[in-house]
């Protein structure tokens, strides 16, 4: 399967640059998974469209101030740097991208905020490096104070509302980038969604950058995906299993939500736990737990755009992509959205 087979040409202009002051008021793409036929709504009418009885998953990570700027010790240069996540049992030492990095390597150390915290580079990886942090305080704190929110480069306009770039319902900081899905929501509509009789039901998946990259190679199954650390409680897999059972639908919220329940997937239930998974999804896989999905428009040629293809199959998704496209909605982070499941039309 080759990555040019997810590709499409997308006009600059239909990059949203930023939220619609009603979160909820973005259009709406309906797709059928199993017809690929199409209905234009807006996304309040999701309520239309659930059932009593699905469950639906949300993703609760909470996107950091991940952007850091200083200045490299000894030196007049500026150097960015982006947290992606923290390396287990080394405590103050995170993965993180840096720009320029060939002015920073090993033992090099970066000042931010005047002195308020200092990075040193302990190690050099595939992707970037490994940045020791020293500090006064708390560190979520100092972060606060200095990081700036790591909105994707196709985000040319200054983001005024930095909680417009969360979820309502975000809480376990972590994240590099948000779960854009779940930007479409508000707290009165999540409520009228459990008014229906949908359970909602929350797991965690620290969104990394990777996810939003596209694929560099020719062969798709060359691609290695990159890893992001996730959480479903056990209260959380029994609701989920005890849908299955009663055949129930399962809508995730977001491809991260995706990716979390079908990693905690075994023998068609859910496993409580918590863990790294680098899950690959495209075309040909067979999903364990999902029946359907709210999800935004993606990049050509991404991961996100070979899951989403391997639910609705790839020509169904093309499609409905083209069909945005002549309607002019609005793709990526700040972009519209797609219900895609096997529908009941209203």
């Amino acid at each position: 399967m080759r990555t040019e087979d997810f590709d499409f040409d997308l006009p600059e202009e239909l990059i949203a640059q930023h939220p619609l002051e009603q979160r909820d008021h973005s259009r709406l793409l309906v797709l059928d998974k199993h017809s690929g036929s199409i209905a234009h709504r807006r996304f309040d009418d999701i309520l239309e469209y659930l059932r009593p009885g699905d469950v639906l998953v949300i993703n609760n990570t909470r996107v950091i101030p991940a952007r850091l700027f200083g200045v490299k010790a000894g030196g007049t240069a500026h150097i960015e740097v982006l947290l992606l996540k923290p390396v287990q049992d080394r405590p103050d030492c995170w993965e993180v991208l840096v720009r320029p990095g060939k002015r920073v390597k090993t033992g090099a150390q970066v000042i931010f905020g005047e002195g308020k915290m200092t990075g040193t580079v302990v190690e050099e990886t595939d992707s970037g490096r490994i940045m020791q942090f020293t500090y006064d305080g708390i560190f979520n704190e100092v972060l606060d104070e200095l990081g700036t929110m790591p909105l994707p480069p196709y985000i040319k306009e200054k983001l005024e509302d930095q909680e417009r770039y969360q979820t309502v319902y975000a809480k376990e900081r972590g994240s590099a980038a948000a779960p854009t899905a779940g930007l479409h929501f508000t707290r009165e509509l999540l409520e009228q969604v459990k008014a229906r009789g949908v359970e909602v039901v929350e797991v965690l998946l620290h969104v990394g950058l990777g996810t939003f990259r596209p694929v560099q190679v020719d062969d798709i199954l060359e691609h290695k995906m990159h890893s992001e650390h996730y959480r479903i409680t056990a209260e959380a897999a029994a609701t989920i299993n005890k849908a299955l059972d009663e055949g129930r639908r399962i809508i995730a919220v977001g491809t991260t939500s995706t990716r979390t329940l079908e990693s905690a997937a075994k023998n068609g239930r859910v496993v409580a736990g918590e863990g790294d998974t680098s899950i690959f999804i495209y075309p040909g896989y067979q999903f364990q737990i999902l029946s359907g999905l709210i999800t935004n428009f993606h990049l050509p040629k991404s991961t996100l755009v070979m899951l989403v293809s391997a639910l609705a199959g790839r020509e169904h998704i093309l499609h409905a992509y083209q069909e945005a496209i002549r309607e002019r909605y609005r793709f990526f982070s700040f972009g519209d959205a797609m219900f895609i499941a096997d529908v009941d039309q209203p």
